[in-house]
């Protein structure tokens, strides 16, 4: 994983991502990419992450924020652990378009975390989206509810290091594994991004919409096989591929399906897949 900056919590190692698109010929059906700064992202004390909204969750919502389950104040998941409803208190500064801190938000709820099938912890803040936004003039990203798909140009913008990364999806990964842990239908980038640790947690933006489809979170390092910090690829027969250099994240698509109006986690909502308790 991503290694969050925090002496407290073992080093995992993750990755970025970001390619600036292809610009469109003439005639062509494509759109033309969206601006992506740093405008609702945010720093973590020890990794990167976003002010997330679904494509049904309403202005006076309270907002909510989106990083890595290895980025927890409390520690990392261990395998199998689902953790909903702990009490937090962690800050984040948020970011403005230009990547200036304009604000400390707080959470008061861990409403997820989990490392396993994915890498995600989602915080619930003690304001709304529309406090947010009439304060500081700041609106959250959107959690696309599709799959993202091969090839699209994509950023990773991380508040921790107030860098973005950019590149392409290079592919999907049926099972990656790294140390204890095994994430599902993993992300992976093109090398152009080189993602360092604090861009854990790091929104993964597609260019072309601006919404966000992934949560960036690891990498293999020093290319070993399946040791934490390089995690290895294995596929629907089993077989074992790594790529030393190359970076990954966890798709977010599953994620909108779960949350109901207010914001509210339902594990239980049809078409809910994230892993319970």
């Amino acid at each position: 994983m991503n290694k969050p900056l925090l002496a407290a919590l073992s080093s995992l190692a993750l990755a970025g991502l970001g390619a600036t698109p292809a610009v469109a010929a003439p005639h062509t059906t494509e759109k033309p990419a969206v601006t992506v700064n740093f405008a609702g992202t945010v720093a973590l004390s020890n990794c990167s992450g976003s002010v997330i909204r679904f494509p049904n969750s309403a202005d006076s919502d309270p907002a909510l924020v989106l990083t890595n389950g290895h980025c927890l104040e409390t520690g990392f998941p261990d395998p199998g652990q689902v953790i909903t409803g702990q009490s937090s208190s962690r800050s984040f500064g948020l970011l403005n378009a230009s990547g200036s801190r304009v604000a400390t938000l707080r959470a008061n709820q861990v409403v997820y975390s989990t490392m396993t099938d994915t890498d995600v912890t989602i915080y619930r803040l003690t304001t709304t989206y529309a406090q947010i936004k009439s304060a500081y003039g700041i609106s959250p990203l959107t959690v696309n509810d599709t799959h993202p798909t091969a090839g699209t140009a994509i950023k990773v913008v991380s508040g921790y290091w107030k860098r973005t990364y950019s590149c392409n999806v290079d592919g999907f990964v049926y099972r990656l594994k790294e140390g204890d842990w095994t994430w599902k239908d993993s992300l992976r980038y093109t090398s152009a991004c080189n993602t360092i640790g604090g861009t854990s947690g790091s929104p993964v933006i597609d260019t072309t919409t601006g919404k966000v489809v992934a949560v960036n979170n690891t990498g293999n390092e020093d290319g070993e096989t399946c040791t934490v910090n390089n995690p290895c690829e294995v596929d629907e027969n089993g077989n074992v591929t790594i790529h030393q250099g190359i970076n990954y994240a966890e798709e977010t698509y599953q994620i909108p399906a779960c949350f109901t109006t207010g914001n509210k986690l339902n594990l239980g909502a049809a078409g809910c897949t994230l892993p319970k308790p």
